[in-house]
Parts: structure tokens; C-alpha cells; sequence
């Protein structure tokens, strides 16, 4: 919603665009950074305490929002707001885990990534009415009621989980902290200040050295090295990677593509909007069946659908009838709600379940990981194809869509 609101917060505040950009990238940077420390958290203090406390601290960082009177006080909130987020997003797969039978795990995954692409599909009209109607701070205001609702529920709904009496590791989340913030800041500047990116991508591989060198002292690690070393897991995380890249590329690359053939905002619109109903119709499926049919299988054959609907895309033109393009959109995220629930019940279901809160924190990690490869392939495409960046960059995309099939079939048989 907040993305829909920045061209009123430009005008308002006095800022620029450039400046206004800041306030989703630095929600984002800090959930990237904070979701492995939090995870961690969980484990030691309990899934339930640490959920519903990021919870109340998302709801009441709206509120201060709502009242911020300059961009940078707003800035601060929404910093503040990435942190609790991190808290919510990091243990939820974890906590799916404890409230529902093994028996019926891809299921509950499957719902969980329906409530994700319901919200996803819905956020952009409910800004849109909430701004027709009221100014930009009612945006952040109308968190505040909703997600006190969610810590009641929460608190009589919610399983307490075992606690894990290892100390916090500190140090591993301020080179955690490090090695994912400066990297993602390096990549946000390598176009505009490439000199100072590429000291900042250098340090956050030194810390990523030290970070790693670090975890394989420990027993339960920050950075759940102790898990990526399974080959089940380690592969699903690769493929989950994969998997967002093409989808983020995808994404962002199609609007361009399709009014580049002549389609009108409103026509682009109507024609992508079956690919998240699609994708929220097959996850809960796809999760059912996930309990009965190897995920390997569902998750190979759901990204080779995914790839086979972008090349059908790339060969159309603006002669096309929307609801073919909407037809082949709408087999897109089908396909992908039938890649992303079975893998994520795969990196879930095979970790100890005294390392939910790992497997979850891994398991957002890789897609956020993925999302900002992907936005900066489109960058990148942009630079060196110029108007036929959306084009390279939805090649790109198939290529990352071919390469989570390749890495779904490759744990075929492992266990």
C-alpha cells in the first residue's frame, strides 16, 4: 500500500522521487538484515513471545507514521517497522510447524501463501480507495486496528514453543547485520556511485567470511550453515533463490513489455491480475498435495509450466487478445503456487523441528534474495539493452525459472 501512496508523500513532504524510493527500500534492507537475528531470537525466547511482540511494535510504528511530521522522522518509522516485520516474517513458517500435524504441513503452508497473494492482490486497490477518500498518514494509521487484532488473536491462539538455553549470539548479528545491509546498499548504488558500491560490496563479503568462519563453531547457528549443509535443504534454498528471481524479474519486466505493445495502464492492469488469483488458487492446492506426492516432482513441473508461459509471453504481441494474455499470465502463477508451497514445506519438513525458527529465517532469506537479484537483473537489462531491457530481462527470468527445475529434480530421491 505504502508504494501506492509516494507520489502524494513526494508531493507533501517536499521531497524528491529518489528520496521518497527510500522509504520501501529501507523497510526492506531492514527486514533483510534483521529477519536470521530475530529467527534466532525466537528459538531462544519462544516463537509466540517474539511473533506477537514484532507485531504490536509493526502496529504501533503505524501509528508514529501516521503522525511523522518530516521524511525523515517517517523514514525512522518505517526503519522500525522493517525490524518488527522481520520478527513476524522470520517465525511464521515456524510457527505453521508447531500449530498444525506433520500430516497436514503442506497443507497449512498452502494457506499461509494464499493469505500472501490475497494481501499481495489486494493492497494496491484497498491504497487506492483508502486515498480517494482520506490522506497518505491514514495509510500507516489503518495498520494500528488491524494488527492489534492480530496480537489478541494471536495471544489465545497461538502455540508456546520449547525455548532453546543457548545464549544469543550478538556477535553473529551484527556481522549478519553487516554483511546483508552493505550488500544490498552496494547493489542499490552500483550505477550511481560504483567506486564507493564496490567498497561496500568488498566489506560485506569480508564480514560474510567472518560471519560464516564464525557459524561453524556453533551448534545451532545465526546463519543456519548447520542446515544449508543438508542436501535437501540446501537445494530447495538454491531453487526458492532461483524461484523469486524469476518471479521478481518477471514481474516488473512485464508491465514494460506489454505496454511497450501498445496496452494501456488499465489493460496491463486487468491482464496481470489473474496471475496472483491463480497462484492464490493453486497454493492451497498444491500444498495438499505436497503430503502424497514427492515435492520434487510438483516443484520441477510447476516451474517448467512457470518458463513455458514466459516464452508463449515473449512470442505474443499487442495484437493478442487480453484474455489470452491473461490465460497465459494466469498459468504463471499457477505454476508458481505450485512450486513455492511444496518447496517451502520442503525446507521446513526437513530441518529439526528444534531448528523451525532457522529453517523459516533461511527460508524468507532466500526469498528476499531472489526478489532483489531479480530487480537488479531488470536494472541491469534496462543499461544494457536500453528499450529492450524488458525483453533480455524476461529471458533472464525463463533462464532462473529453468534453473529452479534443475535444482527441484536434483534432490529427487534425497532425504
Amino acid at each position: 500500500m505504502v508504494n501506492m501512496a509516494l507520489p502524494a508523500i513526494t508531493r507533501d513532504l517536499g521531497i524528491s522521487p529518489a528520496m521518497a524510493t527510500w522509504l520501501p527500500n529501507a523497510y526492506l534492507l531492514a527486514v533483510v538484515t534483521t529477519i536470521l537475528p530475530l529467527a534466532s531470537l525466537g528459538e531462544k525466547l519462544g516463537f509466540r513471545r517474539v511473533f506477537l511482540g514484532g507485531m504490536l511494535v509493526f502496529s504501533l510504528g503505524g501509528i508514529a507514521a501516521s503522525l511523522a511530521p518530516s521524511f525523515w522522522l517517517l523514514l525512522v518509522c518505517r526503519v522500525v517497522q522493517g525490524v518488527a516485520s522481520s520478527a513476524v516474517q522470520g517465525l511464521t513458517a515456524g510457527l505453521v510447524r508447531y500449530t498444525y500435524p506433520a500430516s497436514q504441513l503442506g497443507r497449512a503452508i498452502g494457506v499461509n501463501a494464499t493469505s500472501v497473494a490475497i494481501s499481495s492482490a489486494s493492497a494496491p486497490s484497498l491504497a487506492a480507495i483508502i486515498l480517494a477518500t482520506a490522506s497518505w498518514p491514514l495509510l500507516f494509521a489503518v495498520i494500528a486496528p488491524i494488527g492489534l487484532l492480530c496480537c489478541l488473536i494471536g495471544w489465545k491462539a497461538l502455540p508456546n514453543t520449547p525455548r532453546s538455553t543457548r545464549p544469543f549470539d550478538s556477535a553473529s548479528a551484527w556481522l549478519n547485520i553487516l554483511t546483508f545491509g552493505l550488500l544490498f546498499i552496494g547493489l542499490d548504488m552500483i550505477f550511481s556511485h560504483t567506486g564507493m558500491a564496490l567498497v561496500l560490496i568488498g566489506i560485506s563479503v569480508f564480514s560474510g567470511w567472518l560471519l560464516v568462519a564464525r557459524q561453524l563453531t556453533q551448534p545451532a547457528p545465526l546463519l543456519p550453515v548447520d542446515l544449508l549443509r543438508h542436501p535437501v535443504i540446501g537445494l530447495a534454498v538454491a531453487a526458492s533463490v532461483c524461484g523469486f528471481a524469476a518471479w521478481s524479474v518477471s514481474y516488473v519486466a512485464l508491465p514494460f513489455l506489454l505496454q511497450g505493445a501498445g496496452l494501456s495502464q488499465a489493460q496491463t492492469g486487468m491482464v496481470m491480475t489473474p496471475w496472483p488469483v491463480a497462484l492464490g488458487l493453486a497454493a492451497p492446492l498444491a500444498g495438499k498435495l505436497s503430503d502424497k506426492i514427492p515435492t520434487a516432482l510438483l516443484c520441477a513441473g510447476g516451474m517448467l509450466a512457470f518458463a513455458a508461459a514466459l516464452v508463449v509471453v515473449q512470442g505474443l504481441d499487442g495484437t493478442a487478445p487480453l484474455w489470452l494474455l491473461g490465460a497465459v499470465l494466469a498459468v504463471c502463477g499457477g505454476g508458481f503456487g505450485f512450486f513455492q508451497t511444496p518447496n517451502n514445506r520442503t525446507m521446513l519438513s526437513s530441518a529439526p523441528k528444534a531448528r523451525s525458527g532457522g529453517a523459516g529465517g533461511i527460508q524468507a532469506t532466500a526469498r528476499l534474495l531472489g526478489h532483489t537479484t531479480g530487480t537488479t537483473v531488470m536494472a541491469l537489462s534496462f543499461q544494457l539493452a536500453g528499450v529492450g531491457g524488458p525483453r533480455l530481462a524476461l529471458g533472464i527470468g525463463i533462464a532462473f525459472a529453468l534453473g529452479a527445475v534443475g535444482f527441484s529434480l536434483s534432490r529427487r530421491g534425497l532425504r
